[in-house]
């Protein structure tokens, strides 16, 4: 009785067979995203039924951008990519003549690179509001010295974010940006003075501070307008 023996040339060819059927297999589940008309390389995947694409891809193919800061992800968008693909009115209009000025389009949010600015800029503030209060919560001495990293980064960004501000959203933002700017110098400078006169500060001084009340509530102000880009002021950083 003779044993059979596997033949590599055959072995080769099954496993190629496998690979093509993968391979098909994994085309099918493929999906392609339309925008507006307009296929896009933006992959989709399918949960429970309900359709899922990825934040980044979106934005790239929006000509966009994703930023976050914290617990907030915020999409940019530029104005016309809501309406990237021409209509068929739109399409067939004629064109407006070279010498005429063409008008700058209306945008009452924020633009995408003022918002990058802004959010680098309240992430800043927050790290330095947390190096004052974790200092006071913990007796460790405060001197101008110690929290000066922050307060140069923060000088920093702000002078970005003013740089970056282009449409009137952005303009009024900046303001609220530096309102919030000089409310955590007071509020440091005010501690700092504290322990340079020898007074004492309770752990929890912070909690009871009217001005760190008003500085937070700033700071969640100016976050829920990042996360849906549009100016709202509400008085809280006056």
């Amino acid at each position: 009785m003779h044993k059979r023996l596997s033949n590599p040339s055959t072995n080769v060819a099954l496993l190629l067979i496998i690979l093509a059927v993968v391979v098909s297999l994994r085309a099918a589940d493929r999906h392609t995203l339309i925008i507006n008309g307009e296929s896009t390389q933006v992959p989709v995947i399918f949960v429970s039924g309900h359709p899922y694409v990825g934040l980044e891809a979106l934005a790239n193919a929006l000509n966009g951008s994703v930023s976050s800061s914290g617990a907030i992800v915020a999409l940019s968008l530029p104005p016309s990519s809501a309406n990237r693909a021409p209509s068929p009115t739109t399409a067939s209009a004629a064109p407006a003549p070279a010498t005429q000025t063409q008008a700058a389009p209306s945008n009452q949010g924020f633009s995408k690179q003022f918002l990058n600015a802004g959010i680098e800029q309240m992430s800043t503030l927050r790290e330095w509001h947390a190096a004052l209060d974790s200092a006071i919560q913990n007796g460790i001495p405060l001197s101008a010295g110690l929290l000066a990293p922050y307060r140069a980064q923060a000088t920093t960004n702000l002078r970005l974010a003013e740089v970056a501000a282009v449409t009137p959203s952005d303009h009024s933002a900046s303001q609220l940006l530096n309102k919030a700017f000089q409310n955590m110098t007071k509020l440091a400078d005010k501690y700092v003075n504290m322990r340079a006169n020898m007074t004492y500060i309770s752990p929890d001084a912070l909690q009871n501070d009217g001005l760190n009340q008003r500085l937070i509530a700033c700071g969640r102000s100016l976050r829920s307008m990042a996360a849906s880009g549009q100016f709202v002021d509400d008085g809280s950083c006056d």
